[in-house]
């Protein structure tokens, strides 16, 4: 089965490239790494060349997803598996691959929520490591997203993509994990009309939460949950609205699992003590917007 390395990438539309570029370099605290006209913009918070891509777009939402995978070989392992599952993969044009900074990519349509994702084993590595500037951001952490084919989305992301299931909230949130990355949760399904529910970014610092809690007050970002505390993965959160009121997080601390031998996945009660450990409440903002496409967005024609 594909063994993955990371979550190397999250793929957004939003309506103006020009203000969220503002916002995810000064307020997020992401370091602009290239861009195409004013078609999209790349971003980084790590050696990669990009672990967020902005394009421009009539209505904000999730693009794609980009997986990086442990070697060239595992591509060729995915892209058989996803042609046998009758998925269709697809080989990246080498024009947009030069764009990407990538080597070999392949893409493959999840049925359900029709939520693309890019497989890849090489991007171009920067010239220098990431330096924070804001929020110590220690990497692009996960990604959630609501589906109404909710049993049959879990099944996809179980038996084809190989995630591994780490904790459940009853039938309605499933936390999952990019087999072998350690890592609580590089992927959270829930039930609910298909949208994206939030992108987070791991801190390296518990004092990252309260700086950013104070800038984003500063600046009238709105705060929708937080800060507070997981029940699942232990991790402490702040979560907060991009210009186009799609749902962004911080988070420090996880749970990690070993390759071999990990606990099983814990059943929790759908309540706010398991969302928040210190009893707080989101607001009604909070995952609200946020498309998702189904289809290819590209800054090539």
């Amino acid at each position: 089965m594909i063994r993955y390395n990371k979550l190397g990438y999250v793929a957004l539309n939003v309506t103006d490239l020009e203000k969220s570029k503002d916002f995810y370099e000064n307020i997020v605290g992401l370091e602009p790494t290239s861009q195409v006209g004013n078609e999209a913009a790349f971003f980084t918070c790590s050696r990669d060349h990009h672990n967020i891509i902005l394009y421009q777009g009539e209505e904000p939402g999730l693009v794609r997803v980009g997986l990086e995978v442990e070697s060239s070989e595992q591509l060729d392992i995915a892209f058989e598996h996803f042609s046998k599952a009758g998925l269709n993969p697809q080989e990246v044009e080498r024009e947009e691959l030069k764009l990407l900074g990538q080597g070999r990519s392949i893409r493959v349509q999840e049925p359900n929520t029709g939520l693309l994702f890019e497989l890849y084993s090489d991007i171009v590595q920067l010239g220098k490591e990431f330096k924070p500037k804001l929020t110590k951001i220690a990497r692009l952490g996960h990604f959630a997203i609501f589906a109404n084919e909710f049993d049959s989305a879990l099944k996809f992301f179980t038996d084809v993509m190989n995630f591994k299931v780490s904790d459940y909230i009853e039938d309605s949130v499933v936390f999952m994990r990019i087999f072998p990355n350690p890592y609580h949760h590089t992927f959270t399904l829930a039930k609910g009309d298909e949208r994206l529910h939030h992108v987070n970014f791991m801190a390296s610092d518990i004092d990252d939460i309260g700086t950013a809690r104070n800038r984003m007050l500063n600046n009238e970002v709105p705060i929708v949950f937080g800060p507070g505390r997981h029940s699942p993965s232990g991790a402490i959160f702040l979560y907060f609205l991009d210009p186009d009121q799609m749902t962004l997080e911080y988070s420090f601390g996880m749970e990690e699992f070993p390759e071999m031998n990990p606990r099983k996945p814990k059943s929790l009660e759908h309540s706010l003590e398991i969302l928040d450990m210190w009893g707080g409440k989101p607001d009604p903002r909070m995952s609200s917007v946020g498309r998702i496409f189904g289809k290819e967005v590209s800054a090539v024609d």
